[in-house]
């Protein structure tokens, strides 16, 4: 199919998807290369290779899997054009979001608590690269959490059906693609020392 066909809506939406696209790629290409730089500098003598990762930060990936879930279960009820269960699924999925920030927060205090800091005399370049890469993917979430907001103020204005949901889709691609790269950067960090 020639990407110049189609109705203005159609070509619209191809737009907006690959842009979407474009977008994730590039964020795989930063992520890519912040943990290749994370495995090169694992032969620093000063490498912490015995550290553990707070607890707070497997809590967090359990919660964004269920966020994921949330989500998927709110596309199909708002294919289904029953909005109350969309309802219900989108605000689990943000409310979702927002505890996984918290777990977050709560890790990080774990790791200032345990005497690692992201700067200064107490900080630790294997510990500054956790901090690194964590803090990036949070504010990614929150980027995610925005679209959230937008979808649930399109969808209480009734702007989604199941024949127009551009827009929700865009979200839950993005909520998707955040969540699955959580779950590979803890898996990465949790298994790479």
């Amino acid at each position: 199919m020639d990407l110049t066909e189609g109705t203005f809506e159609e070509k619209n939406a191809r737009a907006k998807k690959m842009m979407l696209g474009f977008g994730i790629v590039s964020l795989i290409m930063s992520f890519a290369g912040w943990t290749s730089a994370f495995i090169v500098s694992s032969n620093r003598e000063d490498w912490l290779s015995d550290f553990q990762l707070p607890n707070a930060f497997i809590i967090s990936t359990v919660v964004i899997v269920l966020s994921s879930i949330c989500m998927m279960l709110s596309k199909r009820a708002l294919k289904k054009d029953d909005r109350k269960q969309t309802s219900i699924w989108l605000l689990a999925t943000f409310a979702l979001g927002i505890v996984f920030i918290v777990n977050q927060i709560i890790g990080f205090n774990e790791i200032i608590d345990a005497g690692y800091n992201f700067t200064g005399p107490t900080s630790n370049v294997t510990m500054s690269y956790i901090y690194i890469i964590a803090m990036v993917h949070i504010l990614h979430v929150i980027a995610g959490l925005i679209c959230l907001l937008v979808v649930i103020y399109n969808h209480f204005k009734q702007k989604y059906t199941s024949s127009k949901m551009l827009g929700f889709e865009l979200a839950a691609t993005f909520w998707h693609f955040i969540d699955v790269l959580w779950v590979y950067l803890f898996l990465f960090l949790y298994f790479f020392r």
